[in-house]
């Protein structure tokens, strides 16, 4: 039986329609509500910040690198400058297969395996649209070949760069330093200065010297180029550009041709040397033998090179004016001597006799001259240099005393010199060796080794620059300055000099007439007394003391230079100042293993106080410089 027909209701259908039409109406205006409020926070809210972002990908800043300062001697002759050199570069955002570029570039100029390390290093550090060194320092005839076939090599060019030279070479290499790449420690002392910004795109840092501890000064402000860039980062044109702002020169105290009359003086023999103006605490010469060539650090030096400074024994890599300690022998007796009359154990005019030794508690110490220099004072003890009036003296003093003494002249102490690095060597007392040794039979002090302590021996260590300050303390009558090796720091781009104050770290509370005798006394050293042939016909008056120091233990044998081991023979010391009543400067001579201090170091102060005093020069020792300055 069939159904009946059902039919739908129009209006019905109608109804749902229209509801599914409001529906699928309010889900379109929902979604267009929602993409219109999406589009609102994205191009009104957010306007200024995406706008940023966009200017941010469409423009990148390149530093520009200033050039560094310079560094002149007190006369403005030219220690370390910067030149002008061609580089071959690479931009990496226009080359489509590095490696392969590199290779064919290797057919037309040198490339060695050190340079496409420091390429990739560079290229890790760097954006694909900078520009890259990939050779520095090109010749004339590397810079013809590239240009004859630059065709092949789109996105490679030449470009002058700014290097640094020390023309001087190993001149004072010691006191200026020398600069290499940035490292993790530079990184970080960048960080504590709060100079990253100013820092992109440099490469190099003072490693050393005034290089390291003036490097902020010399570095210069960093400038910027506003480059446009494609959405494949590759560099379409300059906006605008800041200059870099060069960084500051340095004048320094030092005078380069005393300093090579010094090192010429040295020749092959190691050692040190300190000259100090004694009424500013400036640095006239500080040399330390054998030295370097800062240029071989520039643009990375060689393995070879590397080896070959850290692994000599002559340890040129090491500064021995600042960091080297060594016994200062008889060059501390005028210092005791002063310390005799300051605290009232000796007058100008008390005697001894010597016999040639010193017995003291089972021991015998015995003076450089067999059968000793009979009755004498303080004034032959210093001209003579003898050992006996210092054992008893010592003997008389005591350690803590002694100590006391000499901590006020410098002694054992940092000078604060403006070179990082600095030694504090050794001014022993009953404290240090409590504070030196752990066992409690080590940290006993005994009287004998007082008695040591006296000429200069025992636990005694100074570094020479300690022995130039003290003794300018005595040519200044007590006042003790820092040293220092920076007299103006210059704005290249004012004119504006900034003088380096002399500083007086202290003034000690001498008697005049105490330091006239040590004065007097160590006048007669250079005339009649040990330091006399050193000085035979000089036409200035000038103050002196030889010294010889112990290197090890003779354990009561007979010294003999010529049955010894050159590297264990005596150290040869000497310290002077000049002219003797109104000194304009105070040095302290050190030869590493040379004997009597009368016969190397002497005759090297004796150069140095002719230059100084009267501009005489050695015989074929005339100083030659590289005056012309490129680049500046």
């Amino acid at each position: 039986m069939l159904k009946p027909a059902e039919f739908k209701n129009p209006e019905q259908e109608i109804e749902r329609f229209q509801r599914r039409l409001a529906v699928a109406g309010a889900l379109v205006l929902l979604a267009f509500f929602l993409l219109f409020t999406r589009f609102f926070w994205l191009q009104v809210v957010q306007h200024e910040h995406y706008r940023t972002r966009a200017e941010d990908n469409r423009i990148s800043l390149v530093p520009i690198v200033p050039n560094r300062g310079v560094i002149v001697d007190r006369n403005g002759l030219v220690l370390a400058r910067n030149y002008s050199a061609y580089t071959l570069e690479i931009t990496p955002g226009k080359v489509a297969d590095l490696e392969a570029v590199i290779n064919a570039l290797a057919g037309v100029v040198d490339i060695q395996p050190k340079d496409r390390k420091r390429f990739r290093k560079l290229l890790e550090e760097s954006k694909n649209f900078e520009s890259l060194p990939i050779r520095t320092r090109l010749t004339d005839e590397e810079v013809a070949r590239f240009i004859a076939q630059r065709y092949r090599f789109p996105g490679v060019e030449i470009k002058a760069r700014l290097f640094r030279q020390y023309p001087q070479g190993e001149l004072a290499s010691h006191a200026l330093g020398y600069i290499g790449r940035v490292n993790d420690r530079d990184l970080g002392a960048i960080e504590r200065q709060g100079a990253e910004d100013n820092y992109r795109g440099t490469e190099h840092f003072g490693k050393t010297g005034l290089e390291q501890k003036y490097e902020f000064e010399l570095h210069g402000q960093t400038g910027f180029e506003q480059v446009e860039v494609d959405a494949g980062g590759r560099a379409v044109r300059v906006l605008a550009r800041t200059a870099p702002l060069p960084g500051n020169n340095l004048v320094l105290t030092l005078d380069a041709k005393l300093q090579q009359v010094v090192e010429r003086a040295f020749g092959q023999r190691r050692g040190a040397l300190v000259a100090i103006e004694p009424a500013t605490g400036g640095i006239l010469a500080l040399v330390s033998m054998p030295g370097y060539d800062p240029n071989l650090f520039v643009d990375g030096i060689s393995p070879q090179d590397w080896e070959g400074l850290n692994t000599s024994e002559d340890k040129p890599m090491v500064n021995r004016a600042l960091n080297g300690a060594y016994p200062p022998g008889s060059t501390f007796k005028p210092f005791m001597a002063l310390a005799a009359l300051e605290t009232g154990k000796r007058t100008p005019q008390q005697t001894i006799s010597d016999p040639g030794f010193f017995n003291f508690g089972g021991h015998t110490f015995r003076d450089d001259k067999k059968g000793g220099h009979g009755i004498v004072d303080m004034y032959t003890s210093i001209v003579q240099s003898c050992d006996t009036y210092y054992y008893v003296l010592a003997n008389d003093m005591g350690i803590d005393a002694i100590s006391a003494f000499m901590r006020q002249l410098g002694l054992g102490q940092r000078t604060g010199i403006d070179i990082e690095g600095e030694s504090e060597g050794v001014l022993p007392s009953q404290e240090w060796k409590r504070k030196r040794f752990r066992k409690p039979e080590q940290q006993k002090w005994y009287a004998g080794e007082t008695v040591s302590i006296g000429i200069g021996q025992g636990y005694n260590a100074y570094t020479p620059i300690q022995l130039a300050q003290a003794t300018a303390a005595i040519a200044s009558n007590g006042v003790l300055f820092r040293p220092h090796l920076v007299r103006h720091i210059e704005n290249i781009n004012t004119g504006e000099r900034v003088p380096i104050e002399p500083e007086p770290l202290r003034t000690l509370p001498l008697k005049p007439a105490n330091v006239e005798v040590i004065r007097q006394a160590m006048v007669g050293v250079n005339k009649e007394g040990t330091g006399a042939r050193a000085f035979a016909g000089a036409e200035y008056t000038s103050a002196g003391k030889t010294g010889t120091a112990q290197v090890f233990s003779l354990k009561g044998g007979k010294y003999e230079a010529g049955k010894v081991s050159e590297r264990l023979r005596d150290h040869a010391l000497f310290i002077a100042f000049a002219p003797a009543d109104q000194p304009t400067i105070a040095l302290a001579v050190l030869v590493e293993n040379g004997g009597f201090g009368a016969q190397s170091a002497a005759p090297i102060a004796r150069q140095v106080l002719d230059y100084w005093l009267l501009g005489k020069l050695p015989k074929d020792a005339a100083p030659e410089f590289e005056e012309e300055v490129e680049g500046d």
